[in-house]
């Protein structure tokens, strides 16, 4: 007997019922960036496996641990992108999108990481990022967090917690490294495996570590805002400055760090207690060096991610859950091949004439009673009845399916008149 087919591990499909509400916020979304002056980028899904070991960093869990990496047939080693922020200044510096001009993009779609799947977390999951190039000053750095702030009013969620730190430069980063790696090595037996691994790779990802028994430890390390560089410090003091004046409330944790290393000066996230652990529901911040990094010319960067599955639990979470949108209209017909013609021309005037109308016409043949129950239950506001008599006659017979009223018969030159009164 042959395995039963279902979905990879951590690789969920979203059911009609489910996308139709994803759909929704997608769109609501894409209005506010699109107010802001955002534009869509479309990025492939494969990337060469060393623009992600190069911009990530090959210490980091994604890359070490994490990636879906495989050789293709001409030997090239390629993986499933894991993030979008790599794939994005790829593209702008293969097609010159950063040579003397600013850039305000968007994308969204599908990342992949070789993670534990638990609620909130995929191998398979979906992000939407935001990402401003060219932009040297904090008024980017105010102006995504602004964003993000009214993506959630617009979606109605309430609850969400702003968090803001700064890495400073990388030369400052580079020297409160040496002074985190001098405290771990004092208090190494108190390290678990995960932290003594990233002590000499990565030791700001210790800080991010969400060992209760580390947290006493983690508190007592020297803070990076106590290292900052005085060009780093200007800088987090003026946004601080215009998120006040826009009225952002914040709070400044000295331990948020980002699992990314390109990241540097401002980093922000913003966190809920509604979804267990998984708390992180947009993150992102300042990445100056990476484009450098990646050969090309110095650009300033800053930019964001929101996790859409987080997201989605945390609407429903919230009680402002999306409902599917009725029908307007199901369109009833008898068997016969003339009359099944008649009604899907009828179908598609009355689609040219009301281009938000949602109406279904029924295809797969049987009788009046049979599909006058497939009417009710699609949730159509109306049933349109379309026989030999009515072909003849070009009338449809047009019946309430949520009130007892009686049906009537309608000219069709005067159905998308009648339609047009109660439909939204």
């Amino acid at each position: 007997m042959s395995e039963k087919l279902q979905a990879i591990r951590g690789m969920r499909d979203i059911l009609p019922e489910e996308s139709v509400r994803w759909q929704c916020v997608e769109r609501k979304i894409i209005q506010v960036l699109d107010r802001y002056g955002y534009q869509e980028i479309r990025l492939p899904i494969l990337e060469k496996t060393e623009l992600f070991a190069r911009s990530i960093g090959e210490q980091t869990d994604i890359v070490a641990k994490e990636m879906y990496s495989f050789e293709d047939r001409n030997g090239d080693s390629l993986t499933l992108r894991p993030e979008g922020t790599a794939g994005c200044v790829r593209a702008g510096l293969e097609h010159g999108l950063f040579y003397n001009q600013t850039q305000r993009l968007w994308y969204m779609g599908p990342m992949f990481r070789h993670e534990r799947p638990q609620k909130g977390r995929q191998r398979q999951f979906h992000q939407i990022g935001v990402e401003a190039f060219g932009f040297d000053g904090p008024d980017i750095d105010a102006e995504l967090i602004i964003l993000s702030a009214r993506l959630w009013r617009e979606l109605g969620i309430k609850d969400i917690t702003l968090q803001l730190n700064s890495l400073g430069t990388l030369q400052a980063r580079s020297k409160y490294r040496e002074i985190l790696i001098d405290y771990f090595l004092k208090h190494e037996e108190q390290l678990d495996e995960d932290s003594r691994r990233r002590l000499q790779t990565n030791p700001l990802r210790i800080l991010d570590s969400k060992n209760p028994e580390l947290q006493g430890l983690i508190n007592s390390a020297p803070a990076i805002k106590d290292h900052l560089d005085t060009e780093s410090e200007e800088h987090f003091d003026q946004l601080l400055h215009m998120l006040n004046e826009a009225g952002i409330e914040y709070e400044i944790n000295p331990r948020l760090v980002r699992g990314l290393d390109y990241y540097g000066q401002t980093v922000f996230e913003w966190v809920t207690d509604q979804l267990g652990a998984q708390g992180a529901i947009c993150a992102g911040g300042r990445y100056n060096g990476l484009i450098e990094h990646f050969g090309g010319k110095s650009v300033p960067a800053f930019g964001f991610a929101l996790g859409m599955e987080r997201l989605m639990a945390l609407i429903k979470t919230n009680g402002n859950d999306i409902e599917r949108q009725p029908l307007h209209a199901y369109l009833i017909l008898s068997a016969e091949e003339e009359v099944i013609a008649a009604g899907l021309k009828l179908a598609e005037l009355l689609r040219d004439q009301l281009p938000h109308l949602r109406l279904t016409t029924h295809c797969g043949g049987g009788s009046f009673k049979s599909q006058f129950k497939r009417a009710d239950k699609s949730g159509a506001l109306f049933g349109l009845i379309l026989g030999s008599e009515e072909v003849e006659n070009q009338t449809v017979g047009l019946k309430s399916l949520r009130d007892k009223s009686e049906q009537e018969t309608i000219p069709w030159g005067n159905i998308g008149k009648i339609l047009a009164k109660n439909i939204q």
